[in-house]
């Protein structure tokens, strides 16, 4: 059984449509797919509408959040899409973002960056916007040579020249949200310290202490030894051990089904989800 718990459309930052993304997955011989755009549940109807026979969709969503100045994302999965709390919240989240990258198009204008909001948005599409749609249009203008590049120290990265700061919830407030909607949380690639500063581990276990289910441990962005120390840690913590692609479509070289995660994992997670529940694909358009 394949499962793979994070990934993206064009809801968010994906470039494949909710539906062209369990189109995907489903010819990927996945048998399991999540559904995490950030901070959105809207490309839900469409991705159900498409699901395929033998394809099961998780819906999620992946949330911003940021504890003692360190940014980070917390996957939730199953939750209420409705329920008025986390909504309120997704969606004060979700609204700072187009200020958020005009003001990101402004510091780059004054790098000398010819990029403009109007290219942004064309990027963007219907998409939430976000660092990734600047990161793109910095590689259509040649100013680097991949979406990860952008993200260096130089550009986009935290505390990198053209970063601007967003709303962001407070993961413990996020936790108690989600907990609150029936679902289940995740801290998404703890590791990744090339995105910038990660948040140490005695912060991860206030979290684990305040609620947190499970870290994502195997992902493109850990190599063998943060994976493995990873481990150690949700092991000492007691949390679930997750495993994903944060497939992207176009946008980032990974692949649907890269990294997966645990059968019995994933059936711990269902059975501690009260919010919604999975959708077995019944042969989608």
């Amino acid at each position: 059984m394949r499962i793979d718990l994070h990934c993206h459309s064009t809801a968010s930052d994906g470039t494949d449509t909710p539906g062209e993304l369990v189109r995907k997955a489903g010819a990927a011989g996945l048998d399991v797919v999540a559904l995490t755009d950030h901070d959105t549940t809207r490309g839900y109807a469409e991705a159900l509408a498409a699901l395929p026979s033998g394809l099961t969709l998780v819906t999620g969503a992946e949330l911003s959040c940021r504890v003692d100045g360190v940014s980070m994302h917390m996957l939730a999965y199953l939750f209420d899409p409705e329920e008025p709390a986390l909504l309120a919240e997704r969606e004060l989240v979700r609204d700072d973002r187009v200020p958020r990258a005009r003001a990101m198009v402004a510091r780059l204008n004054e790098l000398g960056v010819p990029v403009t909001w109007e290219q942004v948005a064309r990027i963007a599409g219907e998409g939430s916007v976000g660092r990734p749609h600047v990161a793109t249009a910095l590689v259509e203008l040649g100013v680097v040579p991949t979406v990860d590049d952008a993200f260096g120290e130089n550009w986009l990265a935290d505390g990198g020249r053209a970063h601007v700061e967003k709303h962001e919830s407070d993961p413990f407030e996020a936790i108690r949200l989600v907990k609150g909607a029936g679902g289940v949380t995740v801290f998404a690639h703890p590791g990744a310290s090339k995105r910038g500063r990660t948040v140490p581990e005695s912060v991860v276990a206030e979290l684990a202490a305040a609620g947190l289910d499970g870290i994502e441990v195997d992902h493109m962005d850990h190599d063998a030894d943060t994976r493995a120390r990873l481990r150690g840690l949700a092991a000492d913590l007691g949390l679930l051990v997750t495993g994903s692609s944060d497939y992207h479509g176009s946008r980032k070289t990974c692949v649907l089904g890269e990294y997966t995660t645990d059968p019995e994992v994933y059936g711990e997670i269902t059975r501690r989800a009260t919010g919604a529940f999975p959708v077995p694909g019944t042969g989608g358009a």
